[in-house]
């Protein structure tokens, strides 16, 4: 299991923005490379993703399924990448003064995943959820401040 947080100076709405487009996956979700469909309803529960997913030459097309959805507050996600298995991610938006901590949990369900779970696994898991929840960071902020009109650079996060 993986659990990581991140501190995003933009309020809980402009975050919970960049997690109900789907169509933003791309842009912030590591090894995502481009969105293939997004259901209408997306985030409701039921509502899915098709994604193409890989690493240099190697590309996988994957899915996302929503199994719950608090909009601006929570949205639990199932991701299945075959022939690796499916994973849970979560993401719990907590609002703080006028900025967001994002808590990220994430654990294989079925597959390779989940029985190969240990250190190594989970190191992997970590840092690649480290630099998505910096993506996400960046993503927030960035459509935040064009949002309200701002001129300011990016915050640091």
């Amino acid at each position: 299991m993986a659990r990581r947080q991140q501190f995003i100076e933009c309020p809980p709405r402009a975050v919970w923005a960049v997690l109900a487009s789907g169509h933003s996956y791309a842009e912030w979700v590591v090894g995502t490379r481009d969105i293939e469909h997004v259901d209408p309803a997306w985030p409701a529960v039921g509502a899915a993703l098709r994604y193409r997913a890989g690493l240099g030459p190697l590309a996988l097309r994957d899915s996302c399924v929503v199994r719950i959805c608090e909009p601006g507050t929570r949205l639990e996600l199932e991701a299945k990448a075959d022939p690796f298995g499916a994973a849970r991610i979560a993401f719990v938006l907590v609002p703080w003064g006028d900025n967001t901590l994002v808590l990220l949990d994430e654990h294989p369900l079925v597959g390779p995943g989940a029985r190969l779970q240990g250190p190594p696994s989970e190191l992997v898991l970590h840092l690649r959820n480290r630099r998505l929840l910096g993506n996400l960071a960046r993503v927030a902020v960035r459509e935040h401040q064009r949002a309200v009109g701002t001129g300011a650079g990016p915050h640091r996060t």
